[in-house]
């Protein structure tokens, strides 16, 4: 899932406490013993504080979202598309080889089976599983891998864009709702998301893509 984009850019709130020294002079002599110093109360500047939300899972819709992760996603589809195929047709055989077995075990008493046949189909489904399994596991392997390649120069991109976005409209806290539990209410005047989805998508614009879904 491609959900980090939380973006503390916020100034720390510095709290200075001015301490001065006690009034009271020590006993002894007061004529030998030196005055107290008092330290005159620091001045700090406390900085404004400027507070955004934003949703990055809605940066993935695929018809409101940010434009760029449709043509990655697709991208990344389509490389998987024979792999993903082949899986099926393995599937699809698979099936076919249980509704054999079913059938030449249940057939009605009396009738003649081929047990040297239907343990070939036993033994033929048995490999056709491990075969899958294996086929499978090393396809979402390497699904993920390429998923990484693909989706991390992204979202560096859109971190860049957020950034700059921000920085332009004086904001120094962004707050992902996506990342965040327990948020119970946020006004919808600081919530950023559709404004930016719009600025990214202005400033970089790609071809109309079609839907894919990704390999189970």
């Amino acid at each position: 899932m491609i959900k980090q984009y939380l973006f503390p850019i916020c100034a720390s709130l510095v709290v200075a406490l001015a301490t001065t020294a006690s009034g009271q002079r020590p006993a002894g002599n007061p004529a030998t013993q030196p005055a107290p110093a008092t330290q005159a109360p620091a001045t700090i500047a406390v900085p404004m504080s400027k507070m955004a939300l934003i949703n990055s899972d809605e940066f993935l819709d695929q018809k409101t979202g940010i434009a760029k992760f449709s043509i990655v996603l697709n991208k990344l589809n389509g490389e998987f598309t024979t792999v993903r195929n082949e899986l099926t047709q393995m599937q699809t055989r698979g099936q076919q080889l249980e509704e054999e077995i079913g059938k030449l075990q249940n057939a009605p008493a009396g009738t003649p089976i081929d047990q040297r046949s239907l343990q070939a189909k036993i033994d033929q489904l048995e490999q056709l599983k491990k075969d899958i399994q294996r086929k499978g596991e090393d396809a979402q392997a390497s699904y993920n891998r390429r998923r990484q390649e693909l989706f991390n120069p992204l979202q560096d991109e859109i971190s860049k864009a957020l950034d700059a976005f921000a920085k332009a409209r004086g904001i120094n806290m962004i707050i992902d709702a996506a990342q965040v539990q327990g948020l119970l209410y946020a006004s919808e005047s600081i919530d950023i998301t559709r404004a930016f989805i719009a600025d990214f998508n202005s400033k970089n614009p790609v071809a109309a893509a079609t839907t894919t879904t990704p390999p189970e």
